[in-house]
């Protein structure tokens, strides 16, 4: 079992990992000034780009949505993964191996390099099917895929492939890659026999199931000949890469919008998430032969940012007993989400696909707007199964459905639901009340268990209590001191080496007097300059002196473009800088002193007076100075 990371190790590929060729995976970027770069922001719309990514500190910042961070945070975000598997992403990335605390371990070079080569294989595999649906002899699939309402287009958005007819025409082509039978075998894509191993999917339309990164991981394969004895559905079986309890079909493709639009919609097939994106249902994702589960409710709570704040989660499933079966189960796990759950059912019993081709684009996002809550469905569901007619089956229809609604979480939500019960049954409120009640305290007495805390970036799902430090409001950018300040701390958090013959005494001495601006400025007072020759720990450092709230402002900093196109017009422009900054702290001291003379009494202190004066010439004189300089 894998422990936490040692934070040597998460520094050592926050520093050697470049953010530039992180981000480039992702967003366009293109050449903003000296050392940055600017795109499109991944994070929300825009025509115009405001997302900055600044390699030398390491960071990068939208200037349209604030989002900001380093290139763990970035992947992240970006695959919806945990602190723990983007760090792990980037250290094999660079080639780096990890060391854990506690005893603990992680993936060994070797195993890094397993994994790859599974990875390989899968995504050569994928290339091979989507080639061979082209050929005649993948006619029954397209025919297939045409029968159902999906082009050309459709099936090559969704990577639709089709396994040829035969034994060995994956095998000879992965053999022909470099490919050894003992890493084939590992694959999922084979099976064995008396001759040696042969394909396991042949004369079948075939799906490649990726995993939130996009990695192709498996493959599901659908029967298309009478003559073929296997199931109508047959997926890769279980690998070191395919664990189908974790996997969600179309969860690559589905998962900006699902957190985009906090919804998620699960569905029971392929066909049934292709039919829903196309008919504008981007949301939409299918699981791969098993129920709707535990760890897939992680993935979705991950994209759903599933903290309580909203989202919502709507399973489809067919009218029948069986369908009736299915979102009973997903009640059962309702309970572990805080976002809303819905049902979506279609009265004929229609799924997705069928619905879209018997009624088009637009039936299908009225099945989904018409969702019904999963408690309401649920307890419906129970209500079927008894004779209301008869005292005797009201009674036992409550006692069955009272532990239903007790189950809602919700507090404000269970009082109307169980108003609902009492009248869906003709019983007194009170009555009702009373066995919800009672549900709810036996429900109560099993516990509950809380979160733990981690350490910084490998939290568990605990949420952080409010934060009671102070509230920094954002300067005014028309502000001309304000202004100043944030140059002077644009240039330090970036080009930290022009501090060196006593620049960095002025600089630690200044005073900032934009609350914000002088909250970085003592966090970077309190880093020092031990890390100033690595500007991404330098920024890292800082971040983590300053208050929370400023973390992104550090960031926003850190990667705000400099107005200078060569080293030499960078460096010009850093000295000028805090050339100004250290005259305007001359020319503060300065009226500082002035004050006091004024209010002294020459005659009564001249000493005082005379030490003032001289003070005051040599404040000058440094002032000229740093003009002569500039």
């Amino acid at each position: 079992m894998a422990g936490l990371i040692k934070r040597e190790d998460i520094d050592e590929v926050r520093q050697r990992t470049d953010i530039k060729e992180v981000v480039d995976g992702y967003v366009t970027l293109k050449g903003a000034g000296l050392g940055s770069f600017k795109g499109l922001c991944p994070f929300h719309d825009e025509r115009s780009p405001s997302f900055t990514v600044r390699p030398q500190v390491g960071r990068y910042h939208c200037f349209g949505c604030g989002e900001d961070g380093d290139a763990i945070s970035f992947v992240q975000k970006m695959d919806h993964s945990s602190f723990h598997e983007a760090v792990e992403k980037l250290a094999a990335r660079i080639g780096y191996e990890l060391r854990y605390e506690d005893g603990g371990t992680g993936p060994s070079r070797e195993e890094v390099g397993k994994r790859q080569r599974l990875l390989d294989a899968h995504k050569i595999a994928d290339e091979f099917f989507r080639a061979q649906l082209l050929t005649p002899g993948a006619a029954e699939g397209r025919n297939f895929l045409d029968g159902r309402g999906f082009d050309r287009a459709a099936a090559e958005h969704f990577g639709v492939g089709y396994a040829p007819q035969g034994w060995d025409a994956l095998l000879k082509h992965l053999r022909g890659r470099g490919f050894t039978d003992a890493e084939l075998k590992l694959t999922g894509m084979f099976s064995e026999g008396n001759r040696g191993i042969y394909d396991r999917f042949r004369g079948r339309l075939i799906w490649p199931i990726r995993d939130i990164a996009g990695d192709t991981i498996g493959f599901g394969a659908r029967k298309l000949f009478e003559d073929d004895q296997g199931p109508k559905y047959l997926n890769t079986p279980e690998t070191t890469l395919y664990k189908k309890s974790q996997v969600l079909y179309g969860i690559d493709i589905a998962k900006r919008n699902i957190a985009k639009e906090r919804q998620l919609v699960v569905v029971e097939g392929y066909t049934d998430v292709m039919a829903c994106h196309l008919a504008g249902v981007t949301t939409a994702v299918a699981t791969c032969g098993t129920a709707f589960g535990t760890e897939h409710i992680k993935v979705a709570r991950r994209l759903l940012s599933d903290d309580g704040s909203g989202g919502e989660v709507i399973f489809t499933f067919d009218g029948d007993a069986a369908g009736q079966k299915a979102a009973l189960r997903a009640f059962e796990e309702d309970q572990r989400f805080t976002a809303q759950t819905y049902v979506a059912v279609e009265p004929s019993g229609a799924d997705p696909c069928d619905l879209r081709q018997l009624k088009g684009d637009a039936a299908v996002r009225e099945l989904i707007s018409t969702r019904k809550p999963l408690f309401e469905f649920a307890i419906r569901a129970t209500l079927r199964r008894h004779n209301l007619d008869t005292v005797e089956g009201r009674v036992a229809a409550l006692r069955e459905a009272a532990p239903v609604v007790a189950q809602i979480r919700d507090s404000a939500t269970r009082p109307g639901y169980t108003r609902n019960l009492a009248g869906w049954l003709g019983m007194p409120i009170e009555e009702v009340s009373g066995y919800v009640g009672a549900a709810a305290k036996r429900a109560a007495s099993g516990g509950s268990a809380a979160g733990t805390a981690g350490p910084a970036g490998q939290s568990t799902t605990a949420a952080a209590p409010p934060s009671n430090g102070p509230v920094f409001q954002r300067p005014d950018p028309r502000d001309p001191i304000a202004g100043m300040e944030r140059q002077a701390l644009e240039v330090v958090l970036q080009e930290p080496g022009v501090l060196g013959g006593g620049a960095w005494e002025r600089f630690e001495a200044s005073r900032f007097t934009t609350p914000a601006y002088s909250a970085v400025h003592t966090a970077m007072r309190a880093a020092g300059l031990a890390h100033s020759d690595d500007p991404v720990a330098w920024v890292e450092q800082v971040r983590q002196e300053v208050p929370e709230p400023l973390r992104p402002l550090v960031s926003e900093l850190a990667v705000t473009p400099l107005p200078a196109s060569t080293p030499e017009a960078m460096q010009r422009y850093c000295r000028d800088i805090l050339a100004r900054l250290f005259e305007l702290q001359i020319t503060r001291i300065k009226a500082d002193k002035m004050g006091q003379l004024q209010r002294l009494d020459a005659g009564a202190n001249p000493e005082e007076f005379q030490r003032l004066n001289r003070e005051l010439m040599q404040l000058e004189m440094e002032r000229r100075a740093l003009r002569s300089d500039g």
